[in-house]
């Protein structure tokens, strides 16, 4: 029977199955100096994802061109999620192609590609980070499930929990951003 409470014990149960495996915590640190190391190298930070993942995308940017806890000098930061460039790219080339041409036009050597996919098979955040490693971009990959094909193509791979559903896999993913966000500020 479904009871708000049950909710938060499913999304806490996710969440402590997250925290018990210390290689999770090791992949975001590793994580973390990769983007560091892209912030200060003059590179920038590129994300993307579809639906909620394009709003954690989007997130994540933000908080690193904008201000998350400390008041600081702006990370360049940006999320494909620009919808004329969504719209004509998908009209011209398909939606398979909507990151990837994005990355094609301003992604460059020593950037850092954030790809989120829950599932880790969603083609057009495969076909990004594709793109991303042919151009010397970093690829950093949170995934859920059992990381699809996406696991395969990145530098470091965070994978939420197997979950049924996608939203308790977004729970892992924004807090892992959030962590992400508070490690660069510690670093920069």
């Amino acid at each position: 029977m479904f009871t708000i409470k049950n909710t938060f014990l499913e999304s806490l149960e996710i969440l402590n199955q997250f925290i018990s495996n210390e290689h999770n915590f090791k992949n975001i640190e590793s994580a973390g100096d990769l983007l560091v190391k892209s912030i200060k190298s003059g590179c920038k930070i590129i994300s993307c994802g579809n639906g909620g993942s394009m709003a954690d995308a989007m997130h994540f940017a933000e908080e690193l061109s904008g201000r998350f806890r400390e008041i600081r000098k702006a990370i360049s930061a940006i999320s494909i999620s620009d919808p004329t460039h969504i719209s004509c790219t998908a009209n011209d080339f398909g939606y398979d192609f909507i990151f990837s041409r994005f990355i094609e036009s301003i992604g460059k050597k020593g950037d850092t590609l954030l790809a989120i996919s829950t599932s880790g098979n969603s083609e057009n955040v495969i076909k990004a980070a594709e793109k991303a490693k042919e151009n010397g971009l970093f690829v950093i990959a949170l995934t859920g499930k059992d990381g699809g094909k996406l696991s395969g193509l990145c530098d470091i791979e965070i994978r939420a929990p197997y979950s049924k559903y996608a939203d308790r896999v977004q729970e892992i993913h924004i807090k892992v951003i959030h962590s992400l966000i508070q490690y660069i500020e510690s670093k920069i």
